[in-house]
């Protein structure tokens, strides 16, 4: 690579490439919070620092997404609660804003209401099953680049794919949402 080589404006040109897709992967490991923004900093600046030892026989993509897994894991552990809804996002009274009721205004209400509805059941997974999700069907991670991230076997990926989607499938039907249209429902 040629930062390894010394080029410190290729950094510059990682950072643009990979961000938007690191932020994504944090964000939906450790939900809407400030803590996205600090958590994707974090994982470029040790990446930063620790790209002089990146061994070019693994990928890069999964040496990023290792290093994002492991500063949002250091900072789960570090917060008991996974979801929470920020003061930012309240009006006065503690209610949740309102939106106008025009048709296309009513489509954003039912896209955001099945986003927060994803994020919760996400929220009931066990860590090692919403990391699984979070990079294959948000990140479009293949099972290998993902058990290279994860460090894991391609088997238990499978596994914790399966049993993860098995799990969110029924905490949102359990939420009356049908599974299949919630799953493909994008970040807010």
């Amino acid at each position: 690579m040629a930062f390894q080589r010394g080029d410190s404006s290729a950094f510059d040109a990682l950072l643009r490439r990979w961000e938007a897709k690191i932020r994504g992967a944090i964000y939906r490991v450790v939900g809407p919070s400030e803590d996205v923004r600090d958590l994707s900093q974090e994982t470029f600046l040790k990446a930063y620092r620790g790209l002089h030892g990146f061994r070019k026989d693994a990928r890069f993509s999964s040496w990023l997404y290792q290093i994002a897994l492991n500063v949002c894991r250091d900072r789960l552990r570090r917060r008991r609660h996974w979801a929470e809804l920020s003061f930012d996002e309240l009006e006065e009274g503690g209610q949740e804003p309102q939106m106008a009721t025009r048709p296309e205004a009513l489509d954003v209400v039912a896209a955001r209401d099945l986003s927060r509805a994803v994020e919760a059941a996400m929220g009931t997974l066990p860590p090692e099953q919403r990391e699984a999700i979070v990079l294959k069907e948000y990140q479009g991670l293949t099972f290998a680049e993902i058990a290279e991230a994860l460090g894991i076997p391609v088997s238990t990926v499978k596994t914790r794919l399966y049993r993860g989607l098995s799990h969110l499938r029924g905490e949102l039907e359990a939420r009356g949402i049908r599974a299949t249209a919630a799953l493909a429902a994008p970040a807010p």
